[in-house]
Order: C-alpha cells, then sequence, then structure tokens
C-alpha cells in the first residue's frame, strides 16, 4: 500500500468534477473513461489488481473490476459495487455547480454525491484501512457503465462472468438501511399499421388509432388480472404496476390513421419473469387481432431489468441487518443486483444516499452519512473477507 494517497474529501472532489452522464438521448450522453482511470489510479496505489474493459458495443465506455487479496478457485469473497454514470441535469434547477463539491448545511452537494458517484470513494477509504495479506477472502470492487441508461454495463459483466466472489453490496442510495428485494421493470411499444383513407368514408381505410383503443383497454384489463395475481406486501405498492407513457398516431384530422404507436412500462414483483410477461402480451395482441386488418408489432425499447430477491436467510442479508439495526426491505426502483445474481452472487443494496435526493436538482449527501457508511464498509470487509 502507498504511504502518500489522496484523502476522502480529495477523491469525492474528483468523482464529482469529473462529469459521466448517460442518457438514451445522444446529445446528453457522455463517456464514464474518466471517472474509471481515476479509479483505476486510485485502486492500484491501493495494492488491487485492476482490469478496465470496453464495453462491447460502446468501447468509448468501459467497467472496472478490481481485486485485493489472494483470489482462488472456490473463493468466496465480497464485492462492493455501483456505476459510475450519473442521469443528464437541468442547469437552470441547480443553485450549485453539478460538477463542484459544495459542502454547506452540513451536506455535500454535487451531481453523483447520492447516485451514487461518492460510494466509490468509500470504499476505497474502507479498503485502505486492511492489508491484503489479511484477507483470507479477497476483496472485489466492481465500477459499471451506463446503468442510468442502457444496463450495458452490468450485460457486459454477465456476459464476461466474474467469478470467485460470492457476495455483494450495490452502493445505491437506500439511506443506509439494507435493501434485499426490489422490482423490475419492462418497457415495451406497441406499434399498430392499417391503411390510410379519405376520412369522409371508414370504408377505405383501416383506423390504427381506433384500434389501438382497444390494445389499450387489454391493456387496463391485463393490469387488474396481475394485481390480483401477484402482490407482495413489502412494498409500498404491493403490486405491479403498468404505465401508458406516451402515444402517437396519425397526421390530420380528416385522414384515416394509418400507423399508431403505444409506449409504456411494467414494473414486475419478485416471481414474475419478463419474458413470460412479454409472450403473455403477444398472445393478447394476438388474439385481438386474429380477425383483423391490422398489423401488429411489439417492440422491447429496452432488454428490461429483472426483479431481485435475495433470501433473507443469505449471510450478507443477516450481515447488514445485525449491522445496520434494520431489517431489509424493499423498494421500487431498480438496480444492476439482479445481473449479479444471475452469477450466482447473493446481492443487497446498500448505500449512503436517499433516493429521494436521486435524479433531482441539487443532489446531496448528508456529511452526517459519510463515516457511519466507511465504518460499515469496513466492518462487512472484516466479516467476510479477514
Amino acid at each position: 500500500m502507498t504511504t502518500q494517497r489522496l484523502t476522502l474529501n480529495t477523491m469525492l472532489r474528483q468523482l464529482i468534477a469529473t462529469p459521466s452522464m448517460s442518457s438514451v438521448s445522444p446529445e446528453f450522453d457522455t463517456s464514464n473513461r474518466a471517472v474509471i482511470e481515476l479509479l483505476a489510479t486510485w485502486l492500484e496505489d491501493a495494492g488491487f489488481q485492476v482490469e478496465v474493459y470496453p464495453l462491447p458495443q460502446q468501447p468509448g465506455k468501459a467497467n472496472l473490476l478490481a481485486s485485493y487479496g489472494r483470489v482462488e478457485e472456490h473463493s468466496q469473497g465480497l464485492m462492493l459495487a455501483g456505476h459510475t454514470d450519473t442521469v443528464p441535469y437541468d442547469q437552470h434547477s441547480w443553485h450549485h455547480d453539478p460538477f463542484q463539491l459544495t459542502e454547506r448545511d452540513n451536506r455535500l452537494y454535487g451531481l453523483g454525491t447520492s447516485d451514487m458517484k461518492s460510494f466509490f470513494a468509500l470504499a476505497i477509504e474502507a479498503a485502505r484501512r486492511f492489508r491484503p495479506q489479511a484477507l483470507t477472502q479477497p476483496l472485489f470492487i466492481l465500477a459499471t457503465a451506463d446503468e442510468e441508461s442502457s444496463m450495458e454495463g452490468a450485460l457486459a459483466l454477465v456476459q464476461r462472468g466474474c467469478p470467485h466472489v460470492r457476495y455483494a453490496v450495490i452502493g445505491e442510495p437506500t439511506g443506509l438501511t439494507p435493501v434485499n428485494a426490489h422490482k423490475g421493470i419492462m418497457m415495451e411499444a406497441i406499434r399498430l399499421t392499417g391503411r390510410s383513407g379519405h376520412s369522409s368514408n371508414p370504408a377505405m381505410g383501416v383506423n390504427a388509432l381506433e384500434a389501438m383503443h382497444m390494445v389499450i383497454a387489454d391493456l387496463l384489463q391485463w393490469r387488474a388480472e396481475l394485481q390480483a395475481r401477484f402482490q407482495d406486501k413489502r412494498f409500498s405498492v404491493p403490486v405491479p404496476t403498468l404505465n401508458l407513457g406516451h402515444i402517437h398516431g396519425g397526421d390530420n384530422p380528416n385522414r384515416i390513421c394509418e400507423q399508431c404507436e403505444l409506449h409504456f412500462d411494467l414494473r414486475a414483483l419478485p416471481g414474475m419473469d419478463l419474458d413470460e410477461l412479454r409472450q403473455q402480451l403477444r398472445a393478447r395482441l394476438h388474439s385481438l387481432f386474429r380477425h383483423s386488418a391490422v398489423r401488429w408489432q411489439l417492440l422491447s425499447l429496452s432488454q428490461g431489468t429483472p426483479p431481485l430477491h435475495t433470501d433473507s436467510a443469505s449471510p450478507i442479508v443477516q450481515a447488514a441487518e445485525h449491522l445496520c439495526h434494520h431489517a431489509s426491505r424493499a423498494v421500487a426502483f431498480c438496480t444492476e443486483g439482479p445481473y449479479l445474481t444471475e452469477l450466482g452472487i447473493d446481492t443487497i443494496i446498500l448505500g449512503p444516499g436517499d433516493i429521494e435526493q436521486a435524479h433531482q436538482p441539487d443532489e446531496y449527501l448528508a456529511l452526517d452519512r459519510i463515516d457511519p457508511t466507511v465504518e460499515l464498509l469496513s466492518r462487512l470487509i472484516r466479516n467476510f473477507c479477514t
């Protein structure tokens, strides 16, 4: 380990000062490579073995995986994980510079303070308390790209594989209370194509907008059926939700609408399978239009993120509950947790920020969360790696 090292405050300042926004809109999308390079330098100085690998579809962005201590074939180990990207920001709504760490009113303001770039500095600070020779199981730090947009960083990790780690903590904002379950999300588009014609005679065409009226009614019926079938009282909204978010169709009042498209999202509870839900939706659309001249397409706007559920008997859940003096809970927002569980890693969500600050102007991290987070991560490292 190096004797000359950056202070925690310096790491926090440099992380916030380095833009790393991801967005489905190209005009707002930026690379995360500068943040990855910062982390790689700090982790190498702390004695970690560091690997940086570009995303297959976006070589201008990258994931980082660093290991500390001896990694063997049957290692268990602990991973401290998170995403390096932030959402875009509305400059006119901020009272502080989003890219300058500002301390005021016992808070640290800046884009990514809560969600969730600060977590990496706190994780490194905790790791620096340990000498690698003292670890009987390895410690990993994972930093991903594009969690706020495509989840491509997490998907690349699944494709690549991540052996020799058994437990993970993702430092998303949970107010330092453990989360072991969250809903999944799928975002879909339904596109209907009819036949245009003069509006004076409906028989001259096939109105896609009228057909979409049938689709909307059927989606609302499907939502009611899903909510009657699936319920989980751990969630503040204990049923799956389906939101009709966007619709567009036609081009003129006196022309029969040829094409109409609807976008919606569905938030699935643990136990619900996204592929099975898409199959059900396809079957319903087929039934609606099997005797119709309307042609339909179901398009996935993203691959979707499955729900997360880590058994309460898992050692990582029990350790977090004990150290936080708080029972694990369920939340509605999504994380990269399901992708880690797909790799066989028991995963919890546990971080110092508050979800109420995520994606908001004047995002901040309360100063009184910093020392408890470093101490909590240190005790988790001690529990699972020494």
